[in-house]
């Protein structure tokens, strides 16, 4: 099997950001994404929608053969991903978000988590919220709108500053010094968010965890690539339009061919 691809998928195209460190850090190996856009954004669906649309897509990834499947969506890993995990036996490799590297470098104590309504209320995330709690204010806020903007490309100008501002002002009021992007689709705001909290606040993104997770899994199952020539990529989304190669360029860096995934 080492030869066969990873596949990776996401809501939709914020976990581009999680396969572009993945391509960084495995050069070699051949990619699957799926964006599942036309069901843009988990965060305001069900525990039980979510497992069932994702498990529609891991049978899919299966059947092309794929020796592991990273879950490239905060949504998915906190609300289901130990059910996909107990119904498959591929390797699954999650992300969540990075509350443990925020609360290492933060010196007010006092950290800031933007994520989507399902993983704010999922127990797993308050769980992992209850890890640090005797360590750091976790300071959390669900951001409805973004998700959807990014899927739309609008990653700049002053409707999405406007909603960043809107989300973060309030933790920076209580004094958080760092910032956690806790959605893939957050990862593609780093820059204008920086624009907002100035250079001496910190961001944290979890993609290029993921990555290197990514790389050990295979690793110690002896399924990294054998080939030496470079890896291949092949895109689908459930919402193909006339848009959606460019959303999917700008966002990968170069020229990519989206094929439907229904």
């Amino acid at each position: 099997m080492n030869n066969n691809p990873i596949g990776i998928f996401d809501s939709g195209v914020g976990g581009l950001s999680v396969a572009r460190s993945i391509r960084r850090k495995l050069p070699d190996e051949d990619l699957i994404y799926i964006a599942d856009s036309f069901y843009a954004p988990y965060g305001d669906k069900s525990k039980e929608f979510i497992f069932l649309r994702s498990s529609y897509i891991f049978d899919y990834l299966i059947s092309r053969n794929v020796k592991a499947i990273v879950v490239a969506c905060n949504t998915v890993t906190v609300s289901v991903i130990d059910n996909l995990r107990y119904k498959y036996s591929i390797p699954i490799i999650g992300v969540e978000p990075g509350i443990k590297p925020a609360v290492a470098v933060s010196k007010s104590g006092i950290v800031g988590v933007l994520a989507t309504e399902q993983t704010v209320n999922s127990i797993s995330f308050r769980n992992l919220i209850n890890r640090f709690t005797d360590h750091a204010r976790i300071e959390t806020q669900s951001c409805p709108g973004l998700v959807e903007l990014v899927e739309t490309q609008k990653i700049e100008g002053q409707e999405i500053r406007f909603m960043l501002e809107k989300y973060v002002t309030p933790m920076l009021d209580k004094g958080a010094d760092t910032i956690v992007m806790g959605c893939t689709h957050f990862a593609f705001l780093t820059k204008i968010l920086r624009e907002i909290i100035g250079s001496e606040l910190k961001i944290i993104n979890t993609h290029q965890a993921v990555a290197a997770e990514t790389s050990r899994r295979l690793n110690v199952n002896n399924l990294l690539t054998l080939g030496t020539q470079g890896g291949d990529e092949e895109f689908l989304s459930s919402n193909v339009h006339k848009n959606t190669s460019l959303l999917f360029e700008k966002l990968w860096g170069e020229q990519v061919a989206v094929s439907s995934f229904t």
